[in-house]
């Protein structure tokens, strides 16, 4: 049985594609085309599609039923199995807008993380965690399409080189609730 469980493990990790695997975000480490694992939409006129989001998760300590403290978990990941490269359009230049929608993710991350540590400790910690990171969710894909809207999807290079800038000095304004390395 434990050989078994063995052999099943190592087909597992050895396996193309792992749609369980996420990437942390981190700024010593860029997206590569490698990282993109899907399949392309055929029908799709996207030369890539970057999948990311906020994973988010608290638990709430109690004393006497009273609500004493909380611990939070708020990543940005990006998801290889549900991102995917039009592989003729596999330049750096695309691989660079589709690194910082991973970017913009973890900008709101910090955000997130940065809007809570704000909170007071309350009786009604629950609903607020849960309403900061929906606010947060909500926010970051409105951020995602106004950044494909106005760059184009990057053809726009003038605004992209904005979009870039802008977010690379949002990311150093929050610096204190960047995602550990």
């Amino acid at each position: 049985m434990l050989i078994f469980r063995f052999v099943l493990l190592l087909f597992f990790l050895s396996s193309p594609v792992n749609k369980d695997r996420v990437i942390a975000w981190n700024p010593s480490k860029k997206l590569t085309w490698a990282d993109f694992q899907g399949e392309p939409d055929v029908h799709s006129r996207a030369a890539a599609v970057t999948s990311s989001g906020i994973t988010f998760s608290y638990s709430l300590k109690r004393s006497n039923n009273r609500i004493t403290g909380m611990n939070v978990l708020a990543e940005a990941h990006f998801y290889p199995a549900y991102s995917w490269v039009n592989k003729s359009a596999a330049t750096d230049y695309i691989l660079f807008h589709e690194q910082l929608h991973f970017d913009i993710t973890e900008l709101h991350v910090r955000i997130l993380r940065q809007r809570i540590s704000t909170l007071p400790i309350n009786q009604d910690l629950k609903s607020q965690l849960d309403a900061l990171h929906q606010l947060s969710k909500k926010e970051m894909q409105e951020m995602q399409l106004l950044y494909d809207e106005q760059s184009r999807n990057s053809t726009n290079r003038e605004m992209q080189l904005q979009w870039s800038t802008i977010i690379q000095e949002r990311l150093e304004s929050l610096e204190k609730f960047a995602s550990p390395n």
